[in-house]
């Protein structure tokens, strides 16, 4: 087959993927369709008693019916706090304040263009998606700085924006756990893996960073897959970005301009100065009592809205675009104003990812594909392979990394140290398969965020629109990182830090 054919054919099958999606209703209303499909299949399966016993507690986890007096009675005391505890929710408007200011100060824009008139075009998308994947250093702001980021520049460059929304959105989501520095994910599942493997042998240890040397490597790797899709597929599939409005893009950068961000890039380097020192010394600021760094980790999100409320403050002075607190606080409105439609669609996502959760429908559903791949009797590399195939189809369904590895640790670490494989192979193919397809699950918190930012550029696109732009992104990277990771079996270089390939009792 030729490669125009091939072409061709992958073409078609995105835009079937589309058009499908698009079929679909809007967010607010197919998520609200799913609660009342979660609701009347946790009445079928709950009548009938489907269950599946947790491999980590021995417990048995029943199909709840919430559609009983119990299920109601929780469903109406608990929406007003499941909206307000919904995790995207508060992270998202506290940051959005900050960059609120920022936005309309005329700094993010001037910076913007500043970075297009300094970076190589040929290296911007790489440095999107590969920021995307350090950016969950940050836990999820990459999510809320990141991606609309992503879309800023390509628009500043006269490209969509929407290319660029995805290519940062593949490196915040698709790319998960590929970094080059460590965080807080690693000591998270490597506290799951500990005791799975003590199931084999009781005083066996996990290192946190024993996957860190193929997730650092990834990232180039993961860097290079997302620039060749959005330049190759993307970007082409996408057509040329057309406005409503008439606005030429004016790229120069005058003297007032430049001035205001000097002063904000001196700000910024003060500001940055401090948190160093609230971070370093032995007993610094952002320190717990025993040296550990969780406040700080804790405290990124009010740190980033105060990094941004103050750059964007500064700059506002200094080119005149704020004049006093009336235009800051006009600023902030404004900001809050565009959120109307994320905090609705958030709303209607939460109470249906609580139903979901409410109902162990998705607990069930992923212990027993995990039980039906141990049945299978794969081995060896073939079965890690379809672990991480099981893994991502799992990461469709349940959200939250260290929840799916709960349920599959128990599972898979024993069975594969059995068969040779250290716990630490186990982990790294957990989480490969516990990124790629975040980035097509409508089920991910951050998904109705991405859709209110890309509804800024294009005000009609569906959810069909999104998905299938998502689709090459986690096709390229699930092959990048498994043929990355069989590499790594087959050369036996150490994953990581204590991170040895093979078991040997």
């Amino acid at each position: 087959m030729s490669e125009k054919k091939k072409e061709g054919f992958f073409k078609r099958l995105l835009d079937k993927v589309e058009v499908a999606g698009n079929k679909l209703p809007q967010p607010v209303t197919l998520f609200a369709m799913l609660m009342g499909l979660v609701l009347l299949l946790s009445w079928i399966f709950g009548s009938l008693g489907v269950s599946a016993t947790h491999p980590a507690s021995g417990e048995e986890v029943k199909a709840v019916n919430l559609l009983s007096a119990d299920g109601v009675r929780r469903i109406m005391t608990s929406m007003v706090d499941v909206f307000a505890e919904f995790p995207p929710l508060g992270l998202v408007l506290v940051v959005m304040l900050g960059i609120g200011v920022a936005e309309r100060s005329g700094l993010i824009s001037v910076g913007l263009r500043m970075f297009v008139s300094k970076v190589p075009k040929s290296l911007i998308t790489f440095s999107i998606v590969v920021a995307g994947m350090i950016s969950s250093i940050a836990a999820d702001a990459g999510y809320v700085v990141l991606i609309p980021l992503g879309a800023a520049i390509f628009h500043s460059m006269g490209r969509h924006p929407i290319a660029g929304l995805a290519a940062a959105f593949a490196g915040v989501s698709g790319g998960f756990g590929a970094n080059f520095l460590p965080t807080g994910l690693d000591p998270l599942i490597a506290s799951f893996t500990q005791p799975a493997a003590q199931i084999i042998e009781s005083g066996y240890t996990v290192n946190p960073l024993s996957n860190y040397f193929l997730m650092a490597a990834s990232v180039p790797f993961v860097g290079l897959a997302g620039t060749w899709v959005t330049e190759r597929i993307i970007i082409p599939r996408l057509g040329k970005y057309t406005e409503d409005t008439d606005e030429v893009v004016n790229n120069e950068i005058s003297p007032i301009e430049r001035k205001g961000l000097k002063w904000t890039l001196l700000t910024m380097v003060v500001f940055l100065g401090l948190l160093v020192w609230g971070i370093v010394p032995e007993n610094a600021l952002f320190r717990a009592e025993d040296g550990g760094l969780e406040p700080f980790y804790n405290s990124i999100v009010p740190l980033m809205f105060i990094l941004f409320f103050i750059a964007g403050l500064v700059y506002g002075l200094i080119t005149k675009s704020i004049k006093g607190d009336k235009d800051v606080a006009n600023m902030t409105a404004e900001s809050m104003s565009t959120m109307g439609g994320y905090i609705v669609l958030a709303f209607v996502a939460a109470q249906f990812v609580a139903f979901f959760n409410w109902s162990n429908l998705g607990l069930i559903v992923a212990i027993t594909g995990a039980d039906g791949l141990q049945d299978i009797g794969f081995t060896g590399t073939p079965l890690l392979v379809a672990f991480i195939l099981v893994s991502s189809l799992v990461n469709l369904m349940i959200g939250s990394a260290s929840a799916k590895w709960a349920i599959l640790a128990p599972i898979f670490v024993p069975m594969l140290m059995l068969m040779g494989y250290s716990p630490e192979t186990t982990q790294a193919a957990y989480r490969i398969g516990d990124s790629y397809s975040n980035i097509l699950t409508p089920l991910l918190p951050y998904f109705p965020l991405v859709i209110t930012f890309a509804q800024k550029y294009v005000k009609n696109i569906g959810l069909g629109t999104i998905i299938s732009t998502m689709l090459p992104f986690a096709i390229v990277f699930a092959v990048v990182r498994i043929v990355t990771f069989i590499i790594w079996i087959w050369l036996d270089i150490p994953l990581g830090i204590e991170g040895p390939i093979y078991y040997g009792g």
